[in-house]
């Protein structure tokens, strides 16, 4: 099967919702629902942490990051955790969780090598996007760090069909822009339930059109992409900022600069992105 026409299946699927998700997604899907019940207490939601050691796990990583632990004081349990993170951030890390096992039965090690390169691309511009948000843009952090963590959601999905699907991956930056990339991403952020907001952000970065500085979420999640350390290791569109580019990006924000703030929040974005990772 040639690219054109792999894509062309994927994205039908895709827009049809019919999704091959593995069994480990649609359980985490299930516990991220719970935890966005409005009527969803504390110690419930710790249960519901606790029954998947892998949210359990980046849960206190994250509770124990620069970013939330403002008093350097560590926890060493999963309640005290989602106390200190709030049930939005465990939202968005029940969501990272569902992203990475979007890949977990990858065999192939050159897949599995991407889909490793593409989640540490997806940590970083997760961190920066909250970063901008809070101190940049003023859009609210926890959902650009959400949009961070989704944004590349659909190479993931990719991926995971690569192997039962061969000459998906081909070299053809013009079939995966105008079959690949939105189409497929659409289907799989609206399977996942993302919000309208963050879905536009999205489709904001897809095409590529900002304001700087960055004024809307769409334009936080497109910096943070440009200044995130490790690319994707997918398709680069024609035009899109290198990483020496990305390096000279600089504006006067209030008082002092960009280039200040990501020197400031530099312990910060490094911490949050390794527990993240």
């Amino acid at each position: 099967m040639d690219q054109l026409s792999a894509l062309d299946t994927v994205a039908a699927e895709a827009g049809r919702g019919e999704l091959a998700f593995p069994t480990s997604v649609h359980a985490t899907l299930t516990l991220q629902r719970a935890l966005g019940q409005p009527d969803c207490h504390i110690d419930a939601a710790a249960r519901l942490v606790q029954a998947e050691p892998l949210l359990a796990a980046r849960t206190v990583a994250i509770a124990n990051s620069v970013a939330y632990n403002r008093t350097g004081n560590d926890v060493t349990n999963v309640r005290a955790a989602v106390q200190r993170v709030g049930f939005r951030t465990l939202g968005a890390l029940a969501a990272a969780v569902a992203v990475r096992q979007l890949a977990s039965e990858i065999r192939d090690p050159g897949l599995r090598q991407k889909a490793d390169a593409l989640w540490a691309h997806s940590a970083h511009v997760a961190a920066l996007a909250q970063v901008i948000a809070r101190r940049v843009s003023f859009v609210d952090p926890e959902t650009a760090l959400f949009a961070g963590i989704v944004h590349e959601v659909g190479g993931f999905y990719l991926l995971s069909r690569a192997e039962s699907m061969p000459g998906l991956l081909d070299d053809n930056l013009d079939a995966w822009l105008d079959h690949g990339e939105a189409a497929i991403g659409r289907g799989v952020l609206h399977k996942l339930g993302v919000p309208g907001p963050v879905m536009d952000a999205i489709e904001a970065m897809w095409k590529g059109i900002r304001a700087l500085p960055p004024e809307t979420l769409g334009d936080t999640l497109l910096l943070a992409n440009d200044l995130a350390p490790f690319p994707s290791p997918l398709f680069t569109p024609p035009g899109a900022t290198t990483q020496n580019a990305a390096a000279t990006i600089d504006f006067v924000i209030g008082a002092g600069t960009l280039t200040q703030v990501l020197e400031e929040s530099g312990e910060e974005v490094k911490s949050l992105s390794s527990a993240l990772m």
